[in-house]
């Protein structure tokens, strides 16, 4: 019996993400197909995908340019809309733009004798804007989850971490199960 129920167990921890992975991306899949309602099943996605890139190559054309900034010009004015646009912008350039905020992983010492440590992100390291000099901003991603906290910090309570920022990434968003070094 002891069998059986392992084996259904192990069955279990390589199908769920499986098909949770499959799932999710059947949804995105669809919803962006969707968007267009062309009669061809994938054809919406691949519009879309086309649509994107051609407006990331004409906001970089220098003629153009000068259109999508005005554009920005004025979301920025717009009350509500200027909070949206302006974090939405932030957080997705922080992970694909030319100013990536998640590239510096660190450790940082939460007690003064050093016990209790928690690992983040440098995502300013001048706060003197604020009247915090000496410190830094970290952010704290919450593991299984797309939030997080911000904390601030002296800086001689921060050191780097030694290991690329995506294996760090992985291995808090995942509550340390993945992601990392493999020990040997």
């Amino acid at each position: 019996m002891k069998i059986i129920v392992r084996s259904f167990l192990e069955g279990l921890l390589i199908l769920v993400p499986i098909l949770t992975s499959v799932y999710i991306v059947y949804i995105v899949f669809r919803s962006v197909d969707g968007l267009l309602g062309l009669p061809v099943p994938g054809l919406g996605f691949i519009a879309a995908l086309a649509l994107i890139t051609l407006i990331g190559f004409l906001a970089s054309h220098f003629f153009t340019r000068s259109v999508f900034q005005l554009i920005e010009r004025l979301f920025i004015k717009l009350p509500l809309v200027k909070i949206l646009y302006s974090s939405v912008k932030d957080l997705l350039g922080a992970f694909v733009g030319d100013k990536k905020s998640f590239n510096k992983p660190v450790v940082v010492s939460l007690t003064k004798d050093g016990s209790v440590k928690t690992l983040g992100f440098v995502t300013r390291e001048d706060l003197a804007g604020y009247g915090m000099e000496g410190h830094v901003a970290i952010y704290l991603p919450q593991a299984y989850n797309f939030a997080g906290n911000l904390i601030v910090v002296p800086t001689e309570n921060v050191a780097p971490v030694p290991a690329d920022s995506s294996d760090v990434m992985t291995f808090l968003v995942s509550g340390g199960v993945s992601g990392g070094r493999k020990e040997r």
